[in-house]
Parts: structure tokens; C-alpha cells; sequence
């Protein structure tokens, strides 16, 4: 592999998800990726600790408890659950789900705080100025636009409220020069786009940032001041220390912290990349290797999903219809990983039937059943010919160096594509070799033709776990690869064929590993 093996612990993160309603795909799209993420760090050999979870507070919360008759916390519990459910749905594999609710929490929350504050970084003073309920976010009146009505919008678009309340402030504008030095520091914001942004941002000057809230109480407790709640993005950001432990410093904070990469949505930029750092900074705490902004998930027509427009989809009912892992591969192959993408179920079923159904599924089916028909399924050593082992050195090119360091870089459908291209090579082999003749003519050369694909065939089943992990675990089952020569250092084993024969493994009747998609009845172009 080009990429030189890293067996250094890997700490992911997506951004914990507001459940002031249901998870839509955009949530899910995050978190497969993560986890594709994660699985791909795993399969390099590092020992990886995956977070994801859910952001429980402030008053966006509170008002929609408040209209339904319940509790915050009634709510909380309901809500959380459904993107527990959905990573357990889409086999998202995460190592700790956090609440912000959780005592570990609050704890942790109070720890930096309190060291935001013994470095004098904290003042009491009284905040006027315009709020988002809907995004939690405070913005300048420079930064406001005008909607219908003449009404005053954020820059998402979203209503902003005039608030004035006594607050607690942070000194976020101390760190404007430090927080310059990291945004340009090589590979910290991702992509490009969403870092020139920022350092425009800072560049205009950084104001004092209010962090507490005395208008409601659903939030974590701001130390000596009970009558305050902490901002909620004081509280939200934090919880990527309160899952390693922190404040205690042994453990898996010393192991993982600072984390490798914050997987988020480009809109909570800000939020990751200006305040989180300047909270580290002011508590003596290292930053953030890397924080990557990704697009959003766009509905049919190029809308962005939203609960307000009424054209949110629910990614369990995709997973119902479609599959776990054509979901998960259309999601990651369709769109170019940091920017915007769309989403039909026509794209769906189209992407997913002709390359993992038609292309790859249909050259696993066919490469065993030919084995297990014509050669009783028996694995024998065979002399190759230059054919074949070009062949053979286009996938190990592919599975070993073009998906991984493509994987490496976030870059997803690049990765996916170098993978296509070669098994589409292997589909192309298939058909100029066209085994079923020589079975006739050269049983001799066809043994060789389809062991050539055997061969082939564990390789691209191994670079592909990340995405398809069930699926390509069948695979590689029906090729009785040993699930402990799965990892991609095992791509450059030059004996693990001569140990398969040598164990006598044979081939049986295959069972298809990627059936074609129909589209539903009522789904079609508009």
C-alpha cells in the first residue's frame, strides 16, 4: 500500500444529533460514514473508538416539550432512542452512544467550565442581541438577512429573536490570533472551502461569546451560578471529552484524546472549528487533529431535508425497502464526500443493480457456481498466465492502494470507483476468457480463468468490507477466507491461496450475495 500502515489508537466522531425530532437521512448519511470511517481504521490494524450520540438540550427542546405537554427530559428519553434505533438499523457499530443528559456528562461539562474560568476566561455581564431558537446560535445583526414581511432571518434562514438576559460571557476574541494559526495549519478544516470560510470569519474580528442562559433551566448547571444554564454548544461540544473520561486524564482520554477527526455537517462549522478550540485552548486542553465539513443530503428537486418543509425521510424505512448495504454503498458512491448530493429511489435501485447487483454480485455468483459445477468445487494450484496475473495486479492495485488511500483522504466515491473499475476488469476477463467455452475445449486453461477470479474475488471482497460489511463477509465466507486474514495487510499475503488448498476448503453452491432491486410501486420519475 502506498499509505504507510499506522497502528496509532483512531478517535472518530460525528457531531451528536438535536432530537427535537425524528432522524432523517441526512443524520444517517453521517453516521455511515463514520462508520465507514472506523471499520476502514480497524481493517488498517488501529484500535478505533467510535462516538456518535445525542445533543439533548437548550431551548429548542424545551419549547417543543413544553407544546407537546410533557417533560424535557419525557421528550429526551422518546427522541434519543429513534437514532439509537436507527444505528442499530443501518449497523452503524459505535462504541459509546452518548446523552447529554447522562451524570458523566455534567460532570464534564462543570470540569471545563471550571478551567475556562480559573483562566480567567469567563465574565458576568449582560447579553442583547439576536438568538435562533432553532439553530441555538447568537448572530450579529451584520449577519442577518431580510425574509418575507420584512422579518429578520440567521444566514440559515431560520427566525431570530431579540434576547436580552444577564450572562455569562467567554473571552472567545483572546484566541483570535491562535485560532488563525490553526485553521491554517494543513489539513485541520476539510474541505477547503469550508476553511477559507472560517478564516475569513475570524479575520472580520471575533466578539465575546455569551455561553449561559437564565430564560429556562433545561441544561447543564453553570458551577456557582445555579441560576444559569450553560449555552447549549458549551455543553453539546463537550461531550467529545465526557466519552473518554474526562476530566480524568488516564484512560481512554490519555489513549484517544484529541481526536483524529469530528465528522460534521458544513453548517455547524463555526461551532467545531472557532468556539470548540478557543474552549480547549482556554482549558490547557489540546485540539482537534481534523474536521471535516461535510454537504448535506438533498431531497428529490435539490431541496435540503428539513422538518419545517415536510419532505424529511425516514432512512430506516430506506433501509426496509432497499437493503442496509445498498444504502449504505449508494450514499458513499453517489455522492462526492464534502459536497451537497441527492437522493431518489430511482438513483437507488439504478446504482445499486448495476454495480453491486449486475457487476459485482453476478461475478461472485458466477466465478462459484462455475467452480462448484465444473471442478466440484475443489481449489487446486494452477499455472497462471500473463492475462491472469495482469488481471490479478489491476484488483491488488485497486484493493490495496487505490480504495484505501482514497478512504484515507474522505474521499469516498473515488475510492468506490477505483473498486468498480476493477471488477468491471474482472467482468471483461470473464467474458474474453468466456470459461464455459473452455470448459469444452481447454479445461485445463478454464480451471486457471476461474481461479484467477477466485483469487480476485477475495480481494475485492476484502477492500470493500468498510461499505458492504455483511455482505462482503458472505462473500468471503463462500471463498472460506479465515475472518482473521480479513485486514487489508492480509491483501499482501502471497501464500494465503496455497494454505486454502493445502486445507482442502472446496466450494460449495453459492447463495447470491447482492439479489437486483425492483423499484417500488408508485416510485418512478416525476
Amino acid at each position: 500500500m502506498s499509505e504507510p500502515q499506522n497502528t496509532d489508537p483512531f478517535y472518530v466522531t460525528t457531531a451528536i444529533s438535536y432530537p427535537n425530532g425524528r432522524p432523517h437521512i441526512g443524520h444517517a448519511y453521517e453516521a455511515i460514514a463514520a462508520d465507514v470511517i472506523a471499520r476502514f481504521q480497524r481493517l488498517q490494524g488501529r484500535d478505533v473508538r467510535f462516538q456518535t450520540g445525542t445533543d439533548e438540550h437548550g431551548l429548542k427542546m424545551a419549547r417543543k416539550a413544553e407544546e407537546q405537554g410533557r417533560t424535557a427530559r419525557e421528550l429526551a428519553d422518546e427522541m434519543s432512542r429513534y437514532f439509537q434505533d436507527m444505528c442499530d438499523a443501518l449497523n452503524v457499530k459505535y462504541d459509546r452512544f452518548i446523552r447529554t443528559v447522562e451524570d458523566d456528562h455534567h460532570r464534564a461539562s462543570q470540569a471545563i467550565w471550571q478551567a475556562m474560568e480559573a483562566k480567567g476566561d469567563l465574565y458576568l455581564d449582560r447579553y442583547e442581541g439576536w438568538y435562533s431558537v432553532r439553530d441555538e446560535a447568537y448572530y450579529d445583526e451584520s449577519e442577518l438577512k431580510e425574509g418575507e414581511g420584512g422579518e429578520k432571518l440567521s444566514p440559515q434562514s431560520t427566525p431570530v429573536e431579540w434576547t436580552v438576559e444577564e450572562s455569562w460571557f467567554f473571552r472567545l476574541s483572546k484566541y483570535q490570533d491562535q485560532l488563525l494559526d490553526l485553521l491554517r495549519t494543513p489539513g485541520f478544516l476539510e474541505p477547503a472551502s469550508r476553511r477559507n470560510e472560517m478564516i475569513a470569519f475570524v479575520e472580520g474580528g471575533l466578539r465575546d461569546l455569551s455561553v449561559s442562559r437564565t430564560s429556562f433551566d433545561w441544561g447543564v448547571k453553570v458551577p456557582g451560578s445555579d441560576n444559569h444554564v450553560m449555552y447549549v454548544w458549551v455543553d453539546a461540544l463537550t461531550n467529545y471529552l465526557t466519552g473518554l473520561g474526562y476530566p480524568d486524564k488516564t484512560g481512554d482520554y490519555a489513549k484517544y484524546w484529541p481526536a483524529d477527526l469530528h465528522l460534521i455537517g458544513k453548517d455547524i462549522v463555526r461551532f467545531h472549528t472557532i468556539y470548540w478550540p478557543a474552549f480547549l485552548m482556554s482549558a490547557d486542553l489540546p485540539t482537534p487533529k481534523r474536521v471535516f465539513g461535510h454537504g448535506f443530503l438533498l431531497a428529490r428537486g435539490g431541496e435540503k431535508m428539513s422538518k419545517s418543509a415536510g419532505n424529511v425521510v425516514d432512512p430506516i424505512e430506506l433501509a426496509e425497502t432497499f437493503g442496509v448495504e445498498p444504502l449504505r454503498y449508494f450514499l458513499l458512491r453517489e455522492v462526492a464526500f464534502g459536497q451537497d448530493g441527492s437522493y431518489s429511489p430511482e438513483a437507488i435501485v439504478n446504482r445499486a443493480n448495476a454495480e453491486l447487483a449486475n457487476s459485482f454480485g453476478n461475478l461472485a455468483q458466477r466465478t462459484l457456481s462455475m467452480i462448484a459445477k465444473n471442478m466440484d468445487g475443489v481449489l487446486e494450484n494452477v499455472a497462471l498466465t500473463d492475462v491472469d496475473e495482469a488481471l490479478l495486479s489491476q484488483v491488488r492495485a485497486a484493493a490495496a492502494d487505490g480504495l484505501p488511500n482514497a478512504f484515507h483522504d474522505l474521499a469516498f466515491s473515488v475510492g468506490i470507483e477505483e473498486w468498480i473499475k476493477a471488477v468491471y476488469a474482472c467482468n471483461q476477463y470473464v467474458d474474453e476468457q468466456a470459461p464455459w467455452t473452455l470448459r469444452k475445449t481447454d479445461p485445463e486453461r478454464m480451471k486457471a480463468v476461474l481461479l484467477t477470479l477466485f483469487m480476485a474475488l477475495r480481494d475485492l471482497g476484502i477492500a470493500i468490507q468498510p461499505v458492504v460489511p455483511e455482505r462482503a463477509a458472505a462473500l468471503l465466507d463462500q471463498l472460506g477466507i479465515p475472518a482473521d486474514e480479513r485486514a487489508y495487510a492480509n491483501l499482501s499475503d502471497a501464500q494465503w491461496y496455497a494454505r486454502l488448498v493445502e486445507s482442502g476448503f472446496t466450494v460449495g453452491k453459492p447463495t447470491p450475495i447482492f439479489p437486483r432491486l425492483e423499484l417500488p410501486e408508485g416510485e418512478g420519475a416525476e
